[in-house]
């Protein structure tokens, strides 16, 4: 995934780029980036390593050399950027979010002469966001190369351009992730998410639609681009990824994640299969509102059994070896025993994509001593991993659990009836959920439906991408 924010404004703008990009660190783990411009100093860059250490820390000591009026950050889990690019369309700096799944093939067909090279990451691949400047550089204009390039690529690209006139943004042409603008009375800002600038005292002035293309100045932002009429924005920024004080087309995260909880618990009543339980309670940190939801309308009252300790280990994935991240995960559980100890609890949790640190988690609450735990994702099976966003991304689909699962039972023959192993009421249903219980310990196992989660989003279903549930674009 990946976060993004931009400032520019009458006035220095460093700071509001620093605390605005640093507020985008829950969605990206690996490098932070930022660039200003100013008159004098032209264009400054510092991108780090934040695999270990927090983008703030790093970046703290370079706020002294920063000096400018406009500057765009980033927040992200692949490519060090953002990048500065000399081309025949001038000098700017650009970043992106998203994912180029055709990559390789765009390089064989557009710049496999001796007159083009990349530089190859650690890896051997190349630098995506360096791609996209090479695409938009094929045309004559930023606008032109910006819609060239997302017609090209097979995936996702949301887009953020400095150049010396001001910041160019651009979002996916379905729109998947959201680009937000606020104002004050000495410039705007841009990001992918409100509370950022909201916390820096700028106000909601616009949210940009699909394939729209903008331009921000300290004045204000005017369309370069209209916005296209097809949307499918990622139903995980509600479910997962998005902060609790965000809200996308309108719609609040924290709020939703609530009224999902609620519509679970609801259903679950309905086909009175709500078990006897002491506690409801959430796998911390965004299963716990959607938990909150499901013990307000099941009537089972609301608790903590156990809390995550990360004042030192913030993401239990940071450490490189595995087997520290793994003792981190450990670590980081503190349970709470008068809340455990002979108690029948049901956990609610924002997914469940492999299981592999949920089965550890149920586990640690019967070595502490629960005497059972039920398991209820506020989401439907995944299937598909995420082609998109890079959410649920794995090296095969049967990594996925409810894949892999449906695999054991039935082979290749199960691979032809995913739709019906994701719908619980059936008998293919049944058997997934059973088996999943069995592996991951649980003493029962519930998904929310499709359409309970389209119904706690509440826009449009036509402009949700529920891809990675059911396979359809």
């Amino acid at each position: 995934m990946g976060g993004f924010f931009g400032a520019i404004s009458r006035h220095e703008c460093v700071l509001d780029l620093f605390f605005g990009t640093d507020y985008h660190s829950h969605l990206g783990t690996r490098r932070g980036g930022m660039v200003v411009y100013g008159c004098k100093g032209g264009f400054q860059r510092q991108i780090h390593n934040i695999e270990n250490t927090p983008f703030r820390t790093k970046f703290e000591k370079d706020l002294t050399d920063f000096h400018g009026c406009s500057g765009i950050g980033c927040i992200s889990d692949t490519d060090p950027q953002p990048l500065l690019v000399r081309s025949h369309l001038g000098l700017y700096a650009i970043s992106t979010v998203g994912i180029v799944n055709n990559a390789e093939a765009l390089v064989d067909r557009y710049f496999s002469d001796h007159g083009h090279q990349f530089m190859a990451m650690s890896s051997g691949k190349v630098n995506a966001t360096e791609l996209v400047a090479a695409l938009i550089n094929q045309k004559e204009d930023l606008v032109s190369g910006i819609r060239y390039a997302q017609e090209q690529i097979e995936g996702s690209i949301t887009i953020l351009i400095l150049t010396p006139e001001g910041i160019i943004a651009a979002r996916d042409r379905l729109g998947r992730l959201p680009v937000l603008i606020g104002q004050t009375q000495d410039g705007c800002c841009v990001s992918f998410e409100s509370f950022a600038y909201h916390k820096l005292g700028y106000h909601d002035a616009y949210e940009l639609g699909p394939r729209e293309i903008v331009r921000i100045t300290a004045g204000g932002w005017e369309t370069l681009a209209p916005a296209g009429e097809q949307m499918k924005i990622c139903a995980f920024l509600w479910t997962y990824y998005g902060y609790p004080n965000s809200k996308y087309e309108g719609v609040n995260v924290e709020l939703m994640r609530y009224r999902n909880g609620e519509i679970m618990a609801r259903d679950e009543q309905r086909r009175g299969g709500l078990p006897e339980v002491d506690y409801v309670a959430g796998v911390p940190d965004s299963g716990v509102p959607h938990a909150i939801g499901f013990a307000n309308r099941s009537g089972r009252p609301f608790a903590r059994p156990f809390v995550k300790y990360t004042p030192t280990w913030p993401r239990s994935f940071m450490p490189a070896n595995q087997d520290v991240r793994n003792q981190v995960a450990k670590m980081k559980q503190i349970p709470v025993p008068e809340l455990i100890e002979g108690k029948k609890l049901l956990f609610v949790d924002d997914s469940i994509v492999r299981g592999t640190q949920l089965r550890e988690t149920v586990e640690f609450l019967y070595e502490s001593g629960a005497e059972e735990v039920h398991m209820r994702s506020a989401c439907p099976p995944i299937m598909y991993g995420c082609k998109f966003l890079n959410f649920s991304r794995s090296n095969s689909d049967i990594e996925l659990i409810a894949r892999k699962t449906v695999q054991e039972l039935e082979g290749d023959e199960g691979q032809k009836h995913l739709e019906e192993y994701a719908d619980a009421s059936t008998q293919r249903g049944q058997c997934m959920l059973k088996s999943i219980c069995e592996a991951l310990g649980f003493d029962s196992l519930g998904y929310q439906s499709l359409d309970g989660l389209l119904e706690a989003i509440g826009i449009d279903r036509e402009q949700i991408c529920t891809y990675c549930w059911t396979g359809k674009e």
